[in-house]
C-alpha cells in the first residue's frame, strides 16, 4: 500500500472553480483500480495551499491513474487554476 501526497497552490480568485474540479477528479480517481481512499485538505494558515492525500494498493495502480486519459483531461481544467506546478510525493510503509 502507498500514500500519494499532491500539493497544489491555487490562485485565490479561482478557489470555487478549483474546488468543483478537484472534487470531480477525486470522484473519478475513486473508481480507478487500486484506489483505497482519498482526502482533500487545505492549509489553515495559507488557503492557497491545497493537499490531496490518496491511498492506493500499489505504486503501479497509482501510475495507471496518474497517466490515464481521465486524469490528464481533469488536469487540463485544474492546471490553469494553479499558481505553480503541482508537487507529487509517493510514500510507502
Amino acid at each position: 500500500m502507498i500514500r500519494v501526497l499532491i500539493e497544489r497552490h491555487v490562485a485565490a480568485e479561482l478557489y470555487e472553480h478549483y474546488e468543483r474540479a478537484s472534487r470531480e477528479t477525486l470522484q473519478k480517481a475513486m473508481q480507478a483500480p487500486g484506489f483505497i481512499s482519498g482526502e482533500a485538505l487545505y492549509d489553515t494558515a495559507d488557503p492557497d495551499h491545497r493537499v490531496i492525500l490518496a491511498t492506493y494498493r500499489s505504486e503501479l495502480d497509482w501510475q495507471r491513474w496518474y497517466t490515464s486519459e481521465e486524469r490528464r483531461d481533469m488536469m487540463d481544467h485544474i492546471t490553469p487554476m494553479l499558481e505553480s506546478e503541482e508537487k507529487i510525493t509517493v510514500f510507502a510503509h
